[in-house]
């Protein structure tokens, strides 16, 4: 009963879950901390190297990224990888528009006090200089060759989870990133030629720190402060 109650095998056939590393809890420990340990040196960069950071690199951290859980399994995203220099151009030129629009007229003052000790203003020369723009597109739904659409579940939630992925799989490959989100983000749609029903979800920038680049000196917040145990 339980069995007919959650799958039919006919329809959607199930798999063997592939085996699971087995690790002793000391190996477990060790490894969690090596994660952390390498993720706590992950900080976003404003001051990129042209250097080009080779495609395979840059593929595999995508298929990485596609192997995100998403609501039933739809994978709601598209990866839109920008390396050429007169489109890199282009979105910088739109993306400053609404950027300077933000810092002189949308932002109240709290959130402009709030970015300040980053050092942002509406100049974003790193999406020029750096050189790879990954322009990450969420799927609220999707037409069908019969001309009805489907609708993607958790669209937002799912391609946030896979950007995740995208950027640590990315730093662990020493490769720095930075998330962008100029508001709105529609003329990406247009610049790179991507249908209506894909939304910008986020403009990742990825290279190289530039030589003698400076982050501000922040931290993160504690264990204590972001977690629980019930």
């Amino acid at each position: 009963q339980f069995f007919y109650a959650f799958a039919d095998m006919t329809e959607y056939p199930f798999i063997d879950l592939p085996p699971y590393p087995q690790y002793s809890d000391d190996e477990r420990c060790r490894l969690s901390d090596e994660f952390y340990q390498r993720m706590r040196r992950r900080r976003t960069v404003r001051d990129f190297s042209p250097q080009p950071v080779p495609r395979s690199v840059i593929e595999k951290c995508l298929l990485a990224a596609g192997t995100a859980p998403s609501g039933a399994n739809q994978q709601p995203w598209h990866f839109c990888v920008v390396q050429d220099a007169a489109t890199k151009k282009q979105i910088r030129i739109e993306a400053e528009k609404e950027e300077k629009e933000f810092y002189e007229h949308r932002a109240p003052q709290a959130w402009l006090d709030a970015l300040r000790p980053l050092g942002t203003d509406e100049h974003k020369p790193f999406l020029e200089i750096a050189p790879s723009l990954i322009v990450v597109f969420a799927e609220t739904h999707k037409p069908l060759e019969n001309g009805s659409v489907m609708k993607h579940y958790y669209a937002t939630e799912s391609v946030g989870i896979a950007t995740g992925i995208l950027i640590t799989a990315l730093h662990l490959c020493g490769v720095a990133t930075l998330t962008h989100t100029p508001s709105p983000m529609r003329f990406l749609n247009r610049i790179l030629d991507r249908p209506d029903y894909e939304r910008p979800f986020l403009l990742l920038v990825a290279g190289y720190p530039a030589p003698g680049c400076q982050v501000p000196d922040i931290t993160k917040k504690s264990l204590d402060q972001i977690a629980n145990f019930v």
